[in-house]
């Protein structure tokens, strides 16, 4: 016997086998399609009796494995079905020819045959014959079925004969000696009156009878006829015959034990109507004893009624540990044998399955591990494939997963094997795929974004390359690049420098030619492959920061009813409404998008590949509102650390938008990024509501950018400062230019202004200016500047400078008097921000640390369009750092006697502490001019 049948089961031993094979030329399609409805018919219950007979198809039966029937008549072919097409009478004689060859082949162990004839109409089909069936097509066979039940019912009535004559033999009777092939060479010339011959003969018939009983539905009876058996072969030394005997006894208790079978289909061999049900709640009783049946108890009809009782008491059964125990026992006899490698080997497959029922794994994997190690003859690449299959089938079935995935994945390669000239890639790429579980390994990137890491990381890595490979062979190049990406993205943090670089390099080889997209691709199974982003390439990590507090200019949006003692929320802007992740969260903070205007969202990412990175058409991905993304392509160095990046888009309409995600080109791969899928985000996103579209102005000015930044204690931030310097009672004028930058109309505009962070008392206004001068350029249209002037005077108390005064007397100035402090001054030119380093060749001038600083913040709110007809409005701000030095000082005050009781002279040292000339003016006298340093009086 050179062909094992992996799929045998226990259960078979019961069951009587019959061929179904095409004669001619046979569309496959139409063949199957017979063979499937002649096979569903597998049992049926013997008329005028209990019994049920069992039936095992096969369209394929190797002819040398038929001549080990008599050491196990499950094994011979009993029965034969052909199926011929058949158009022409003529054409008959020929195929009925061909029917009766096909019969030789089988025909030592033959019981009965049938030839299913489709096509043929006419007198030849009108004959009555009961070995023939004519169809006229195979469209019109209602009464197949049928036909096999009546063929089943022959086969049985050849079947009691043959059992009936075998358990009728007398002990007189000459009993033949049933061999296997490799024996009847070494029985010649051997002494067949010896009496140990004869207790060989009767101990292989006796497990023969068993056999017949078994498979004509007589479960106790076989049971009887296998103990019977195993005391005489044992009693002889009749190794392969014991074997045989035991593996029939452990094949009836797994039938009386297990009623719905072995085989993997629960209920597909529950017997009906038989009386063993009854005892079921007492067939797994442990210590179950084996008590032989006196033969006298036998009748050629069977077990004798009188006795059936004590024998359902008997217990002649095994119980469920005593199968095993008899099945290894059996195992051990075969392995003796050379020649009975494949009964050694079915029988491990048939411990297995009953030992998967038992759930006893352990010693499953006893079996086998024996099973992998029996030797047989030079097998095919194709039946080595379905060794391994079955393997992995049966260490599946008890829970050894990996190494159920280790011999799917050596059967799988074994389909592409070298010695093979037409490789199958397909079967090979199946197989593969049918490993994953076992290696913990999916398909979906879902999986591995939760939790650590299951399984082995190297050999997880080894099967996905071989699923790129087999794919790339298949002629499937998007299957290669979404096993690739997959590869990549969920196995990139055990990936070396060197496999990073090798494994992006073959991905963008294939992307130059298949593009990786966001579809699902549908395998011919069925099965769906989800799309893999590369939410790794860049990683997008966590903003520690928000967003700068010096910006172009400050947003806020505000409803009417906001307008009134309400607290209002703003938030700093770029060039445009800005969104910022804080600590894995989006930036906590109110605020409103507008229609038109350009939006940020502001991202840290982080390169962790060993070389530069080129990320490609990055932009953001949202729902809700229509939402024209700005792609932004970067190039991220090696290893770059937290990044920062910038992503843009315009809302198009007005509404609710959520932000949701970002999508990138990565190697040719295209991705979508959902933030709920990143590890690193606590957010599914962010809504922001868009209102309707406003006028955005642009300022600037006449005077220069400030080098200082305005802190003021209220919290409002400053988009832009500028800085002046005046001397105390200056006068200057601030022109400042309004570019409207949006695309809606300016047409409201309100100013105001605070001074923040000063202690200094002023005198008069500090800041003033006519908005109607500016008004009256509005509506101000897209592109179009308006001019708005701030006239700057400044008017500070200097006096009390005690610091200055001692200055003066080193000098060599006389003071006395109370000093006094001059508002009055001319217009000058900017001071000369010098001091000489000889402190005695100092002029008369004062020093920087009697200058003042004043702080200013101008704020417009403006607004226009659909926005302002729905009560919205921008703020911006404008920062104003003014810095006052002193300009003249009464340093000496005196009086004159008086001439008059009306009225006096009071004399005034009056001391130009700038360095340019000026004129004093007073009431009633003549202009007073002083230079740069001069003291006069």
């Amino acid at each position: 016997m050179s062909v094992p049948d992996y799929m045998q089961c226990a259960e078979d031993h019961q069951t009587l086998l019959v061929v179904v094979q095409p004669v001619g030329i046979v569309p496959e399609e139409n063949f199957f399609r017979i063979y499937k409805r002649i096979s569903s018919v597998s049992q049926i219950n013997v008329r005028d009796s209990q019994r049920v007979l069992y039936i095992r198809y096969r369209h394929h039966y190797p002819p040398e494995n038929n001549e080990w029937g008599d050491f196990q008549t499950h094994r011979k072919v009993v029965g034969l079905i052909t199926i011929t097409d058949c158009s022409s009478a003529k054409d008959w004689p020929q195929t009925f020819e061909k029917f009766h060859v096909q019969k030789e082949i089988y025909g030592s162990t033959l019981y009965d045959s049938r030839l299913f004839v489709f096509g043929l109409q006419g007198e030849v089909a009108e004959q009555p014959r009961t070995d023939v069936a004519f169809y006229p097509s195979y469209d019109e066979c209602e009464t197949v079925e049928k036909r096999i039940e009546d063929f089943i019912e022959s086969l049985f009535i050849v079947l009691e004969s043959k059992r009936l004559d075998r358990a009728t033999d007398k002990s007189g009777d000459k009993i033949p000696l049933l061999c296997v092939p490799f024996e009847k060479k070494d029985f010649v010339g051997l002494d067949t009156e010896s009496r140990h011959y004869k207790k060989r003969c009767q101990g292989r018939m006796r497990k023969h009878v068993g056999d017949l009983c078994l498979q004509a539905g007589m479960l106790q009876d076989s049971l009887v006829h296998y103990h019977m058996s195993v005391e005489l072969l044992r009693s002889v030394n009749d190794f392969l015959w014991l074997g045989a005997a035991l593996e029939g006894l452990c094949s009836a208790s797994v039938i009386y034990h297990y009623p719905g079978g072995t085989g993997g289909k629960s209920g597909a061999r529950r017997a009906q109507g038989n009386s063993l049900p009854a005892e079921a709640v007492n067939r797994h009783r442990p210590g179950a004893q084996e008590v032989l049946i006196d033969p006298g108890a036998l009748t050629s009809n069977g077990i004798n009624a009188d006795t059936s009782a004590e024998i359902g008491r008997a217990k002649n059964c095994l119980s469920p540990e005593d199968i095993i125990d008899k099945y290894k026992e059996a195992i051990s006899y075969y392995s003796k044998y050379k020649n009975a490698g494949v009964i050694e080997l079915e029988a491990c497959v048939k411990a297995v399955r009953v030992l998967a029922i038992q759930k006893r794994s352990m010693e499953a994997s006893e079996f086998l591990q024996n099973a992998v190690y029996i030797n047989l003859r030079q097998l095919s690449e194709e039946e080595k494939i379905q060794r391994y299959s079955i393997l992995s089938e049966l260490y599946e079935r008890i829970g050894f997963y990996r190494k159920s995935a280790f011999f799917k994945r050596v059967a799988a390669m074994q389909c592409v094997a070298p010695s093979i000239s037409e490789p199958g890639w397909r079967a090979c790429y199946k197989l593969l795929l049918e490993t994953l579980p076992g290696y913990s390994l999916s398909l979906d990137p879902k999986d591995f974004s939760k939790g650590t890491h299951k399984g082995w990381a190297a050999v997880q890595m080894r099967l996905l390359h071989e699923l790129v490979y087999a794919s790339r062979r298949m002629g499937n190049p998007a299957l290669s690049v979404r096993h690739l990406s997959f590869l990549l993205q969920t196995m990139l943090d055990f990936l070396s420098d060197q496999e990073k670089k090798d494994v992006t390099q073959s991905l963008e080889n294939y992307t130059s030619k298949c593009p990786g997209t966001m579809e699902f691709i549908t395998l011919p199974e069925g099965l769906k492959l989800p799309p893999v982003p590369f939410t790794k390439l860049p990683i997008i990590s966590l903003l520690f920061n928000p967003l700068p507090t010096i910006l172009d200019y400050l947003l806020e949006l505000k409803k009417k009813s906001d307008l009134i003692g309400n607290k209002f929320y703003q938030v700093s802007l770029g060039d445009s409404n800005s969104l910022s992740f804080v600590c894995g969260r989006f930036f906590n903070i109110y605020f409103q998008w507008v229609q038109g205007d350009v939006c940020e969202v502001q991202l840290m990412v982080y390169n962790p590949m060993p070389f530069e990175l080129r990320v490609e058409n990055m932009g953001l991905l949202s729902t809700g509102v229509e939402f024209e993304s700005l792609p932004a392509a970067l190039s991220l160095p090696a290893e770059s650390g937290l990044y920062p990046v910038t992503l843009v888009g315009v809302p198009q309409t007005t509404g609710q938008i959520t932000i949701n995600g970002y999508h990138t080109s990565v190697f040719g791969v295209f991705s979508d990024c959902i933030l709920d899928n990143l590890p690193g985000i606590k957010t599914n996103g962010c809504t922001v509501e868009v209102i309707p579209a406003l006028p955005r102005l642009q300022i600037s000015t006449s005077l220069p950018r400030s080098a200082h930044t305005l802190q003021p204690s209220s919290g409002d931030e400053i988009s832009t400062s500028v800085s002046v310097q005046l001397y105390n009672g200056e006068t200057q004028q601030l022109v400042i230019k309004l570019e409207n930058i949006g695309t809606e109309p300016l047409e409201k505009l309100e100013v105001t202004a605070k001074t923040v962070n000063s202690k200094e008392k002023l005198y008069g206004e500090f800041l003033s200016w006519k908005l109607e001068d500016t008004l009256s350029q509005f509506p101000l249209k897209p592109g179009k500047i308006a001019t708005f002037t701030v006239n700057i005077k400044v008017k500070l108390d200097f006096s009390c400078q005690e610091n200055l005064l001692q200055d003066l007397s080193d000098d060599g100035i006389s003071v006395s008097g109370l000093p006094l402090s001059s508002p009055f001054r001319q217009i000058v030119k900017p001071r000369v921000e010098s001091k000489p380093i000889n402190p005695t060749e100092s002029s008369k001038v004062g020093d920087f640390s009697h200058v003042k600083t004043l702080e200013a913040i101008l704020n417009f709110k403006y607004s226009g369009g659909p926005g302002h007809a729905d009560g919205y409005y921008r703020n911006l701000s404008l920062g104003l750092h003014v810095e006052v030095e002193p300009s003249v000082f009464f340093t000496h005050v005196s009086t004159l006697p008086a001439t008059s009781t009306r009225q006096c002279h009071l004399l005034l040292d009056v001391f130009n502490s700038t360095e340019h000339e000026l004129t004093v003016s007073a009431k009633k006298n003549e202009d007073l001019v002083l230079h740069a340093g001069e003291c006069q009086r």
